[in-house]
């Protein structure tokens, strides 16, 4: 089995209009897809990766013009600078969940099997699922589902858990859906604990945060004309990515200068998300949510 199939494979390299001597950075390396495709065309170049999962070290290209680092994306400033790469051509980002973590029931990503409450991107942090839905308050609780999921009935179902947890632990995926078994709709099942699971992962993992600080620093590590390819899977984090490209900030309201010019790092290369095409939709199922964008540095 493979360890993750990327998803618009094509077009993120498009995207990201290679130099064969540039230096680029795939900050979401998994199963080294999108990496072995830029190493294909770059000569004199080189191509530092990133992937705070230890599961993806072992997919480690042999080639003396890549180094893989077992770091979270949020430090890549610090890192770039410590391995004298600065500022680079161009930098890839495929967020969300890879196919082997969906597919490890012991870690808890997906809603078909049970396992361990975990959902750790990196297992060296201490913060796990399980921890959060039997320690957090339920203001707490009612927050994360409804910010990072958009779950409809948040309140009732985070009360829910509030008096399940009273009775007995949730300590693994099939005692999580039984503990939410009355607030969810039969029609919509599988949505709604994919909402519910989303939002656990967000918390856990300080996704948003993380992108936040990624697209930061891209607008700093960027020589200009230098491309950003990020790729995501729900509304939450295209919206970041969507604002930030337009304005460089994540209200997405463009600033202007004294002359009213507007003040923005990037220029759009689209204007709207590029999807899957039927054909791929066709063999990959989970390409069917992801929106790629892409933007130059000015």
């Amino acid at each position: 089995m493979d360890y993750h199939c990327p998803v618009m494979l094509k077009e993120c390299i498009d995207g990201l209009n290679i130099n064969p001597k540039g230096i680029y950075v795939d900050v979401t390396f998994g199963g080294g897809g999108h990496s072995q495709e830029i190493l294909k065309n770059i000569t004199t170049g080189r191509l530092i990766a990133f992937d705070q999962d230890e599961e993806a070290i072992p997919n480690r290209i042999e080639d003396d013009r890549f180094l893989l680092l077992n770091q979270n994306f949020r430090y890549l400033k610090n890192f770039l600078r410590l391995y004298n790469a600065l500022p680079v051509d161009g930098i890839i980002a495929d967020l969300g969940v890879s196919s082997h973590q969906i597919d490890s029931p012991e870690r808890g990503f997906s809603t078909r099997f049970d396992g361990e409450l975990d959902l750790r991107m990196d297992k060296r942090k201490k913060l796990t699922a399980r921890y959060v839905v039997n320690k957090y308050t339920e203001n707490q609780l009612k927050l994360l589902f409804s910010q990072y999921g958009e779950v409809r009935n948040a309140s009732k179902l985070a009360n829910t858990i509030i008096h399940f947890r009273n009775e007995k632990e949730i300590n693994s995926t099939a005692t999580l859906k039984e503990a939410m078994a009355t607030c969810i709709d039969k029609r919509t099942e599988n949505k709604y604990l994919a909402q519910v699971f989303q939002a656990l992962r967000i918390e856990v993992n300080s996704e948003m945060d993380a992108l936040k600080d990624l697209l930061i620093q891209a607008g700093e590590v960027l020589k200009p004309g230098g491309r950003l390819v990020v790729m995501s899977y729900h509304s939450l984090e295209d919206r970041l990515v969507k604002n930030f490209f337009k304005a460089g900030n994540f209200e997405g309201v463009v600033k202007k200068d004294f002359f009213g010019n507007p003040m923005t790092p990037f220029r759009l290369i689209n204007r709207k998300p590029i999807v899957a095409s039927q054909d791929e939709l066709n063999e990959n199922n989970r390409a069917r949510s992801s929106k790629l964008r892409i933007a130059e540095k000015y």
